[in-house]
């Protein structure tokens, strides 16, 4: 079983853990180092060091990227002359040494994330967002707004996006899809986070944000389990409210 989403699905992560489910840890951490130092470098939270994936359309992105069906920007953001992935961004507490330790460490979890799609059984995803930040230069995701880990924000280039349920909806559906073609047997489990926002960007009220994000993703989540037999859905978003 393989866990990736939003912060919550650490939560189901280590509930599986502890009732004997077999969960999959496609990164392992080094060994002899201390359990609070291996979860500050985020080893063990997700079933590969992704760092939370907030929307499905971020989920996309790195299903795309992991197949090879798209290649991923070589970008890196800079703060304090220590190097932080625009994808990852609290992977690293201090940030990378290089721009090169960097993509290397990107490389091998994204061989990691792979191994996922590859060999699980069952995908769980936990939907966390509808907002995001976009590169319109070249059409990517960040996960974060840049300028606020690391990096600097450019108004003419990162643009700041409220996805609806159409556009959740679909990108869950392709990411199914893709990755059903690499493990035609796999089965898929979503979950929405209970955890609400802590800041908007859309202009409202952070509680309305909050209800409407949830609302869109419940939607969403809804209508791709309701039509496929292989996905079905937990509500963890209810059980909590």
């Amino acid at each position: 079983v393989s866990t990736f989403g939003s912060c919550f699905a650490q939560h189901i992560g280590r509930a599986l853990q502890a009732n004997g489910y077999n969960w999959f840890d496609a990164e392992p951490a080094p060994s002899l180092i201390e359990p609070e130092i291996l979860r500050r470098f985020n080893y063990g939270i997700f079933s590969a060091r992704t760092g939370n994936i907030y929307t499905t359309t971020l989920l996309l992105q790195w299903v795309e990227w992991a197949l090879g069906i798209k290649e991923p920007p070589q970008d890196s953001w800079q703060k304090d002359n220590r190097f932080y992935d625009p994808f990852r961004p609290h992977i690293e507490p201090n940030g990378f040494v290089s721009h090169e330790e960097m993509l290397v460490s990107r490389q091998a979890t994204l061989e990691a994330f792979r191994r996922t799609l590859v060999e699980s059984s069952l995908f769980v995803f936990t939907l966390g967002l509808t907002e995001c930040w976009r590169n319109t230069e070249q059409n990517y995701e960040y996960a974060v707004c840049p300028g606020t880990v690391a990096g600097e924000f450019d108004k003419d280039k990162h643009t700041f996006v409220n996805l609806d349920v159409k556009s959740v909806s679909q990108a869950l559906i392709k990411s199914i899809r893709l990755i059903r073609e690499v493990n035609p047997k796999i089965r898929f489990l979503l979950t929405v986070s209970p955890v609400p926002l802590t800041a908007t960007a859309s202009g409202k009220h952070v509680l309305l944000a909050t209800m409407l994000s949830k609302s869109v993703l419940r939607s969403a989540a809804n209508e791709v389990a309701l039509k496929r037999r292989y996905v079905d859905y937990f509500p963890s978003f209810e059980i909590i409210n």
